[in-house]
C-alpha cells in the first residue's frame, strides 16, 4: 500500500491511498527537491503511515543521524569562545538595517558597553541589528566573536563566510542546538574578572526563542555560572510593550509567580539606561567608561580592521 500526492499549496502538500510508493514533488521556490517514500506499518498501528525522506543533491538531512556531528561542533563553539573570551551576548533581529533608528541605537549601545565592561562582544554575526553591535564593538576597538548560522532571515546569512570579518573571530554553525549552547557559554560568568551579560535588542521568533531560552536557563539556575549574569531587555520605542502584557496575563493566570520575570532582567527603553545599569551591576565608576571612550574614539578611524 502506498499514497501518490493530489495537491499542494506552498509548503503543505495533500495524500490519498495508492499502489504508487514513490512522490517526487517540487517546493513553490523551485529551489528543493525531494523523493519522498511513503511505506505503511501495519504490525505498530495499522493504517498508520510514515514518510522517509530520502537524500537529495539540495538538501542534506545525513549530518542529523549522528549526535557526534553535534558534539562536535559544540566543541568548536567552547573553544572559538575560549579563544576569544566572555562578553556580552547580543539577541536581536536580522531585519532592522542600517536606515532603522533601531540599528543605529544598537551599534551606539554595543560601543558603549565594549567600552565600559572591556570584554568581547558575541552574537550570531548576521546582518540587521547583529551587524550593528558588530561594527559598535570593532568602533571602540574591542574583539568581536560570532556564532553565525548558515541560513539567517537576512540577505547575506546564506553564505558560510561573514562579509568582513576575519574567519578566525567567527564559526558557521549548522545546528541551533549547538550556536545555542555556544550562546550560553559566551555569557557564563565563574571569576569575579569576567564582565559579561546577555543583551536582547528588538527581534522576531528567533530572538523571542534565545531570549526565553537563556531566560529558562538563569530562572532555574541550570545556566551554569557560577556568579549572576545580567540580562537586559532593550525597550526601545515600547517595542516589547505587549510581551510584558502577556507575561502580566501569565501571572493573573497563575502560570508565572508575581515579579518572577522582573527578577530575572532589567527592562530598559534607551541606551542610559542599560549602561547605568551595568555601571551598577559591576559597581563601576562613571570615570571609567568616560576614560575608555577617550581612549578607543582615538583610533576610531580604521574601524573594520582585523581582530
Amino acid at each position: 500500500m502506498g499514497f501518490s500526492l493530489v495537491g499542494s499549496f506552498g509548503s503543505h502538500v495533500w495524500l490519498k491511498n495508492s499502489c504508487h510508493k514513490t512522490v517526487k514533488f517540487q517546493t513553490s521556490s523551485g529551489k528543493k527537491r525531494f523523493s519522498v517514500k511513503f511505506t505503511s506499518k501495519f504490525n505498530s498501528c495499522p493504517g498508520r503511515a510514515s514518510a522517509l525522506l530520502c537524500k537529495s543533491e539540495v538538501v542534506d538531512f545525513e549530518e542529523r543521524t549522528s549526535p557526534l556531528e553535534v558534539r562536535k561542533e559544540i566543541e568548536q563553539c567552547y573553544e572559538l569562545i575560549h579563544r576569544l573570551g566572555r562578553g556580552v551576548v547580543y539577541l536581536g533581529s536580522s531585519r532592522m538595517g542600517p536606515d532603522h533608528p533601531h540599528h543605529v541605537q544598537a551599534l551606539e549601545l554595543s560601543r558603549e558597553i565594549a567600552n565600559l565592561l572591556d570584554c568581547t562582544t558575541w552574537s550570531g554575526v548576521g546582518p540587521g541589528l547583529m551587524d550593528a553591535v558588530t561594527k559598535g564593538a570593532m568602533q571602540a576597538g574591542k574583539p568581536v566573536g560570532g556564532l553565525k548560522i548558515d541560513k539567517e532571515a537576512g540577505e547575506w546569512t546564506a553564505s558560510k563566510f561573514h562579509p568582513y570579518l576575519p574567519s578566525e573571530s567567527y564559526l558557521t554553525c549548522r545546528f541551533f542546538s549547538a550556536r545555542k549552547h555556544g550562546m550560553v557559554d559566551a555569557a557564563v560568568r565563574n571569576s569575579s574578572s569576567i564582565r559579561t551579560a546577555v543583551v536582547s535588542l528588538p527581534g522576531g521568533i528567533g530572538t523571542l526563542d534565545e531570549m526565553f531560552e537563556i531566560l529558562a536557563l538563569i530562572q532555574l539556575e541550570r545556566i551554569g555560572s557560577e556568579l549572576p549574569v545580567p540580562f537586559l531587555v532593550m525597550n526601545y520605542d515600547s517595542f516589547y510593550g505587549k510581551l510584558f502584557d502577556f507575561l502580566g496575563d501569565c501571572e493573573n493566570w497563575g502560570t508565572l509567580a508575581r515579579n518572577e520575570v522582573a527578577s530575572l532582567w532589567k527592562i530598559c527603553d534607551n541606551n542610559s539606561e542599560a549602561l547605568s545599569y551595568l555601571e551598577e551591576f559591576y559597581d563601576l565608576p562613571s570615570i571609567e567608561r568616560h576614560e575608555n571612550k577617550s581612549k578607543s574614539t582615538s583610533g576610531t578611524g580604521n574601524e573594520f580592521r582585523s581582530l
